[in-house]
């Protein structure tokens, strides 16, 4: 009788081996390691001050509280009344222009001294480099203290300059008026500012490929068109990074409205959020509204920083 042919596909007739499952792609640990410390520090160092500066902005806080008087718990009260204050409302749009118009300046000066230092020779940018960085290290109160002496109303270079070019400028005080006293402020906010926002934009530049910008340049695009379309959207991080951080610096200027306010006038109507509070926690003696006051600077800043740092994140997953 005969028999069925054995089949030569044994292997297509033996059971299918089960695939084997993905395996699991494990998360280093160590970088998390590492970034511990300075998690730990920066929670213990920053966390206590906000701490305390939320609890005394809900209690009525002032000089007796100092010498050990119980302070009054009064819950939103500090910040309905600040809210209510007009000069409130002035000193936080004063800031905030003045922050806004700062920082857009100094991140065009100095992305502008980056471009010159891409485009002269090695001479010309060791000496650019090097006055970028004696004015970035020069301290904050011997550099106001040169300026507060160019802007004097009877000595002051800038108004003999002035003067010699026929303008009415003889005895100008510039620190009695507000507009000519924000610009004073600017100018030295700004001159204070630029060197870091130069070498930071320098140093995005350096990773912009030479030869596709020669190649842009043999079809055609002018110098425009090469920054626009190549060199921005390359240092596109570089230069939000900077930009943020000069709106978080020039939003809590402090020392060079101080001194310029101590060499002019002390009107409140020259005052910004620093200045603001400190003459609320000194002058005032009101720790509780001025506590009330550093937390909503505290929240202004993140507001204004939030639309970057989610531009920064999605920069970061694409």
């Amino acid at each position: 009788m005969p028999t069925a042919p054995a089949t030569r596909t044994g292997s297509a007739a033996a059971p299918a081996t089960p695939a084997r499952a993905p395996r699991r792609r494990r998360t280093p640990r160590v970088p998390y390691l590492l970034l511990l410390p300075a998690v730990l520090v920066l929670l213990l160092g920053m966390g206590y001050p906000v701490v305390w500066q939320a609890l005394t902005s809900l209690r009525d806080f002032g000089l007796a509280q100092q010498f050990g008087a119980p302070a009054e718990f009064i819950g939103l009260g500090n910040y309905a009344e600040l809210v209510t204050d007009p000069q409130l409302l002035a000193v936080v749009a004063r800031s905030i222009a003045f922050c806004l118009v700062a920082a857009g300046l100094t991140v065009l000066l100095g992305t502008l001294f980056a471009l010159l230092m891409t485009a002269v020779a090695t001479p010309a940018r060791m000496t650019l480099q090097v006055s970028l960085l004696l004015a970035w290290a020069m301290p904050v109160v011997a550099a106001m203290t040169v300026w507060i002496w160019l802007f004097d109303r009877r000595r002051g270079v800038i108004n003999y300059t002035l003067d010699a070019l026929g303008l009415p400028f003889e005895r100008f005080d510039w620190l009695s008026n507000p507009w000519t006293f924000f610009l004073v402020a600017l100018i030295v906010v700004v001159w204070m500012s630029v060197p870091f926002v130069a070498f930071a934009m320098y140093a995005g530049l350096t990773q912009v490929s030479p030869e596709v910008l020669e190649a842009a340049a043999i079809d055609g695009a002018d110098g425009f068109a090469r920054f626009r379309h190549i060199i921005l959207p390359m240092v596109r991080p570089v230069l939000s990074i900077v930009l943020l951080l000069q709106l978080i610096w020039d939003l809590r200027v402090f020392t060079q409205f101080t001194m310029l306010q101590d060499a002019g006038s002390k009107s409140s109507d020259y005052d910004v959020l620093g200045t603001y509070i400190y003459k609320l926690a000194t002058s005032a003696q009101d720790f509780g509204m001025a506590s009330a006051f550093s937390i909503i600077v505290l929240l202004l800043t993140i507001a204004l920083s939030w639309f970057y740092v989610r531009d920064l994140m999605k920069q970061e997953d694409q």
